[in-house]
C-alpha cells in the first residue's frame, strides 16, 4: 500500500469520526441523515478543505438534521467505481474530474478541449451562465444531479525524463492522461503515448515507472506530492479541467424540498471558495515545487502545442456534436 493510499484511509477514518461523534447518544442521532461524500484527491488538496466547509455548513443549515460524511483519497474507490456508486445510490455524493463523466454524457468532452479556455474569469462566465446548465442536465439520464463545477485548474505536464520546452520534447514519452477523448488525441497528436488511468493509480504509476510523467495543475502536483516520483515540470497549462459535484438523484429527491435546497444553496456558496481556494494555491505552488526539486520549465513553447492539436481535437467534438456549444464557449472568452 502506497504512502498516499494509507493516509486518505486515515482521513477517511477521522472525517467519519468527527462528524458522526457529536450525535452519539443524543435525540438528533436518530433523526439526522447521513450523507456519504467521496472525491479522489488527498486531505490536503483544496477539494477536502471545501468539502469539509460544504459538510460543516449543510450540517449547521440544515439544523442537524443532514450530516456529511467525507471519504478522501479515493478510499471509497476510483473514480468509475465512486461515479458509479452515486449512481446506483450506494453513494450519495461524488467529486471527481469532468473527463470521468463524460463517458456518460459524451457533450460535457468539450470543457476538455485543450487551450479552450483563457483564465478562469472565462471559466466562471460559462460554469456559472446558462452553457453550464445546459451541460449538468446532460448527466440527469445517468441518475446524477450536479450541484457545482469545482475547480480542479489549468493542466501542466511532468515528466521524470526530461525538460518539456516544446513540442519535440513530448514526443517519446508515456503521459497518463484522464479519459476525455480530447485529452487521448492531444498527446497523440504531441507524439506521446498516453495512458488513460484513474487519479487513484497515478502515484504508483508514476512511482514503478509504467508511465513517464502525468499532466495535471500545480496545486495537485504539490498537494499529491508527485515532486517525489517526477523531476522535471512545464508549464504548459494545456487545459483546464472542471470537477463536477454531483448527487444521486434518486437520493436527492428522496429528501425533504427543504433540505434539497440547503444542499444547492451550500454547494453554490462554496463553489467560488473552492475555485479561490486554488487559484490563490497556484500563487505559491511553483515555488515549493522548486524547493521540493523539481526543474521547471515556465515559458514553454504553448502556441506551438497549441497550432498541433487545437483544430483537430475541436474538429473530432463538432463532428459529433456540432459547433454550437463550442461557438458559444469562444464568444464568452476575452475578446468577446
Amino acid at each position: 500500500m502506497t504512502k498516499l493510499r494509507r493516509r486518505s484511509l486515515v482521513a477517511a477514518s477521522l472525517a467519519a469520526t468527527s462528524l458522526a461523534a457529536p450525535w452519539i447518544g443524543g435525540t438528533a442521532r436518530a433523526q439526522a441523515t447521513r450523507l456519504r461524500f467521496a472525491h479522489p484527491h488527498p486531505e490536503s488538496d483544496s477539494w477536502h478543505k471545501a468539502a469539509l466547509l460544504f459538510a460543516e455548513e449543510v450540517r449547521a443549515k440544515s439544523g442537524g438534521a443532514l450530516t456529511v460524511q467525507v471519504i478522501s483519497g479515493g478510499a471509497a474507490g476510483s473514480d468509475p467505481t465512486t461515479i458509479n456508486a452515486a449512481r446506483g445510490g450506494t453513494l450519495d455524493i461524488v467529486l471527481t474530474g469532468n473527463p470521468f463523466f463524460t463517458g456518460l454524457a459524451p457533450k460535457l468532452n468539450v470543457l476538455d478541449l485543450p487551450f479552450l479556455f483563457s483564465d478562469r474569469v472565462h471559466v466562471a462566465r460559462v460554469l456559472d451562465g446558462e452553457i453550464g446548465n445546459e451541460l449538468a442536465k446532460e448527466l440527469e439520464p445517468a441518475n446524477l444531479a450536479v450541484l457545482g463545477f469545482w475547480d480542479i485548474g489549468f493542466r501542466n505536464l511532468t515528466n521524470s525524463r526530461r525538460a518539456v520546452q516544446g513540442p519535440a520534447d513530448i514526443r517519446g514519452l508515456k503521459i497518463r492522461t484522464t479519459p476525455n477523448p480530447a485529452h487521448i488525441k492531444a498527446f497523440q497528436l504531441l507524439g506521446a503515448t498516453p495512458a488513460p488511468m484513474p487519479f487513484t493509480e497515478l502515484f504508483t504509476a508514476l512511482e514503478t515507472r509504467a508511465v513517464d510523467g502525468q499532466e495535471n495543475p500545480t496545486t495537485l502536483i504539490l498537494n499529491a506530492r508527485f515532486f517525489e516520483v517526477q523531476r522535471h515540470l512545464s508549464l504548459t497549462r494545456h487545459a483546464y479541467t472542471a470537477g463536477i459535484l454531483a448527487m444521486s438523484s434518486q437520493r436527492l429527491a428522496a429528501l425533504p424540498a427543504a433540505q434539497q435546497e440547503v444542499l444547492r444553496g451550500v454547494a453554490a456558496s462554496i463553489t467560488p471558495r473552492q475555485r479561490r481556494m486554488n487559484e490563490e494555491g497556484e500563487g505559491t505552488a511553483v515555488a515549493e515545487l522548486k524547493a521540493k526539486g523539481m526543474a521547471v520549465v515556465e515559458q514553454p513553447d504553448r502556441d506551438a502545442m497549441a497550432k498541433i492539436v487545437m483544430a483537430e481535437t475541436r474538429q473530432d467534438y463538432v463532428g459529433r456534436f456540432g459547433s454550437a456549444v463550442l461557438d458559444r464557449i469562444v464568444a464568452a472568452g476575452p475578446t468577446a
